[in-house]
């Protein structure tokens, strides 16, 4: 139709008939809800949480808030509003603000349409083109949001002030008949925050104290961090019950959640096809993430990011295709050792308090690593847990007497971090009993090698073995033996 339809005369020919984007949005969702149709792809975990909030608040032609803690897909959800809009929809040929040929806003369009008639061009604007987003700063002012007066056009027109053809418009206007997005709203100053009010709910605007009775229709969408943590502003009481609906937002609720949001997220670029990262390898990042969230030394207000481990497993594949360059292997497989690549991710993702600083923040990430260990490691070793227990009972420690007494005969176990995946096999094969004792477990999508070392750093945050690590490689050997050696 978009094609076809070139004037004001033929839009009307066509049966076209005019509908606000709150009808438009209502329309779309109600027909995707009908059908089963996912209304929006690519959010996991929300489905009973979130997203049922989400389209009440669509049906109801609500302006929307998203509150909750950083990296929880706030602006991704506002993103994903446009896919409830039409392919095309008709504008006057151009008009600044998008103006439905049916429905003319403004005095110049107004008497563009009454001078031409149904001779009016019109012009086809896409979904896509009707989304603006604009994050709230401290230094954003009423002219980027809605618009000033130009006194030099006024001047050479010689038009009133309070003309409309003297204003240049702002971002706001000129989302008309779409979806507009301030992210960080509390970060906006207040003064500027009540310039929002006559937009939320009289849906007019001013400017300089000039009214414009320009009824905009745009789908306000709103996302902001708890006022607690930003510290910088709030969002003023008088804009908050203007704002219809606000809708919290959470983490993963789950291990899996999680690890299905960073592989749908992770970029794997050309030449990393052939990393394999075993599954445990994906649920020991995901659990760091999980752990820092509880963690004493990091600033729960501030969140952990789930770009914590989406950026955590692009490193550690990183450290994979490293290696195989190094060695001029085709393919590699993730290791527990390259974890301590995700380290740099980590540290960078989080807010430590004044103990977290004290600590180091390397420290921290090492200790994130082995609290996700201890919680992964039952799941793959049962009563791997209980070793660490003062009353451990005998039966735990037989489980795994087989791996531990070969270090007990002071033997030791280095693997480089660039040692080539036969290289790092063989080592892990002196271990007598280790490979023995993984092929006895029931494993589905895991590499056995991975495996053997994840039973090994297992041991050794239970204490039955001692890791240490160095630049180049991390060993292992008899805690008991460790700790007599250091003494003497």
């Amino acid at each position: 139709m978009k094609n076809q339809i070139k004037t004001l005369g033929e839009l009307k020919n066509s049966g076209y008939q005019y509908k606000t984007v709150h009808q438009e949005l209502r329309l779309n969702l109600k027909e995707r809800i009908r059908s089963g149709e996912k209304v929006f792809q690519g959010i996991i975990g929300y489905d009973d949480t979130v997203l049922p909030d989400l389209e009440r608040a669509i049906l109801a032609g609500h302006s929307i808030n998203f509150l909750g803690l950083r990296g929880q897909a706030k602006t991704k959800m506002a993103r994903l509003l446009v896919q409830l809009f039409d392919d095309y929809v008709p504008k006057v040929k151009g008009s600044p603000l998008n103006e439905d040929p049916l429905m003319p806003l403004t005095t110049t369009t107004k008497n563009l349409i009454r001078e031409l008639g149904d001779d009016t061009p019109i012009s086809w604007i896409h979904k896509s083109e009707r989304y603006s987003e604009k994050l709230a700063t401290p230094d954003v002012n009423i002219a980027d949001l809605i618009g000033d007066i130009d006194p030099i056009k006024a001047a050479n027109l010689k038009l009133s002030l309070s003309d409309e053809e003297a204003i240049y418009y702002g971002i706001i206007p000129r989302s008309n008949r779409g979806i507009f997005v301030i992210n960080e709203l509390p970060d906006l100053q207040p003064r500027i925050q009540v310039a929002l009010f006559n937009l939320l709910q009289e849906r007019d605007i001013q400017i300089r104290g000039f009214k414009l009775n320009i009824p905009i229709d745009i789908q306000f969408v709103f996302t902001s961090n708890p006022e607690d943590y930003t510290n910088r502003g709030s969002i003023i009481t008088p804009l908050k019950d203007r704002i219809q609906s606000q809708i919290f937002t959470h983490y993963p609720l789950t291990n899996k959640m999680g690890r299905e949001i960073t592989k749908q997220e992770v970029r794997i670029h050309e030449g990393q096809e052939s990393v394999l990262v075993p599954k445990v390898m994906e649920m020991l990042i995901e659990q760091i993430a999980i752990e820092a969230r509880d963690n004493d030394f990091v600033d729960s207000k501030s969140g952990v990011s789930a770009r914590l481990p989406i950026s955590a497993y692009e490193n550690v594949v990183s450290a994979v295709e490293r290696r195989c360059i190094r060695n001029g292997d085709t393919s590699g497989v993730a290791r527990i050792s390259d974890l301590s690549a995700a380290i740099p991710a980590i540290i960078g993702k989080i807010e430590m308090v004044y103990e977290g600083e004290q600590e180091g923040a390397a420290n921290v990430a090492h200790r994130l690593i082995g609290q996700a260990i201890r919680s992964i490691a039952p799941y793959y070793f049962s009563g791997i847990d209980e070793l660490n227990q003062r009353n451990t009972s005998p039966e735990s420690l037989k489980k795994y007497e087989s791996v531990t007494n070969w270090f007990q005969k002071s033997q030791k176990l280095d693997l480089l971090n660039d040692m080539s995946q036969n290289d790092y096999e063989s080592e892990l094969d002196k271990v007598s009993g280790l490979r023995e004792k993984i092929e006895a477990l029931d494993l589905e999508n895991e590499n056995i090698s991975t495996i053997m070392e994840f039973l090994l750093t297992s041991l050794a945050e239970y204490s039955l073995l001692e890791k240490k690590r160095l630049e180049r490689s991390v060993s292992f050997q008899d805690y008991f033996s460790s700790v007599v050696g250091g003494i003497n």
